[in-house]
């Protein structure tokens, strides 16, 4: 880091503009963006409160299950209230150091996601490639050894970013073109060398992405091969059928990544409120779709939330 990085100089409170260019629309944007939320905290707070409720459910899959509810539910909360606030009250400013602790959770709960989606990839492999071992394998130690490294990696990752970011001088002006504080558009407005700020950043996201979802890729091989080798056609739809909420789940997550991904790199003229789009987009996406892939696509969960809507109705 330069010499000119070492002596701080930021400002009191960062300015959030919402979504550039399109402020006179912030009102009506909102009404689908406060729905997803409220989608998303119902759904995912019934997913909790059924698997905690309900003993039959405390099996490794259902227990993954309640760790990506949480995190969802983080996920969608360290953002949603203060975007909300920008649309409806015109509420811009956020202090400096919450905007890095916003930065820090945003990034390091899409890191504990993607880990708890290679867990669950795990476990569907375990249940099906080797079902006689499913109860030895995966046990109640293992799962919570799999919780704690999914935190700590992200968390490890994820720590150097406000320290680094806390160094810089910011010559930029104070008025941040988003709706939160992503990690690059902070950068943005900080003065002399964030090489290494930009390099961590893409090597972090490609490191994540690029592992994790080469090993659920690798899993499903396997899955697929050993479904593959069952003898009937009906049992080789109730097998993969078990992992259709998970598949669902990992093309929510992953696909708002690469488009993201790939607007950046190949329609680099595009207007810059398509990315900011799409940002919220993947950030609101899974935490509002997942809790409904598994309330329809999973029998247990399904058949416990009928009970309990038929008990409150009751």
């Amino acid at each position: 880091m330069s010499a000119s990085n070492m002596t701080s100089t930021h400002p009191a409170v960062f300015l959030l503009m919402g979504i550039p260019g399109l402020e006179h629309l912030h009102t009506w944007i909102s009404i689908p963006f406060c729905s997803a939320y409220s989608l998303a905290l119902l759904g995912n707070c019934t997913l909790l409160f059924i698997i905690h409720s309900d003993a039959a459910l405390h099996e490794p899959m259902y227990l993954f299950l309640a760790m990506l509810a949480t995190i969802d539910l983080v996920l969608s909360s360290s953002t949603l209230p203060k975007m909300l606030a920008i649309f409806w009250f015109r509420d811009r400013e956020i202090n400096f150091y919450a905007c890095l602790v916003q930065m820090f959770f945003l990034h390091s709960f899409s890191i504990m996601e993607s880990a708890i989606l290679l867990a669950m990839a795990f476990d569907r492999y375990v249940a099906i490639c080797k079902p006689l071992h499913y109860t030895t394998v995966l046990t109640g130690s293992l799962i919570t050894k799999i919780g704690i490294a999914a935190v700590g990696r992200a968390v490890t990752l994820m720590t150097p970013l406000p320290f680094l970011l806390r160094c810089f001088h910011y010559c930029r002006g104070p008025v941040i073109a988003h709706c939160y504080c992503e990690h690059m558009a902070v950068v943005r407005l900080a003065c002399g060398d964030t090489r290494f700020n930009n390099i961590y950043g893409i090597a972090v996201a490609m490191f994540i992405v690029v592992l994790d979802l080469f090993f659920v890729i690798l899993s499903y091989i396997f899955i697929l091969r050993a479904v593959l080798q069952l003898a009937s056609q009906e049992a080789r739809y109730k097998a993969f059928g078990t992992c259709v909420s998970h598949i669902g789940a990992i093309l929510a997550f992953y696909t708002p990544v690469v488009i993201s991904s790939v607007m950046h790199r190949v329609a680099r003229r595009v207007a810059p409120h398509v990315h900011i789009l799409l940002a919220i987009f993947y950030l609101l996406f899974p935490p509002m779709i997942n809790p409904i892939i598994y309330g329809v696509k999973t029998k247990q969960i399904r058949e416990r939330v009928i009970q309990l809507f038929l008990r409150k109705t009751a």
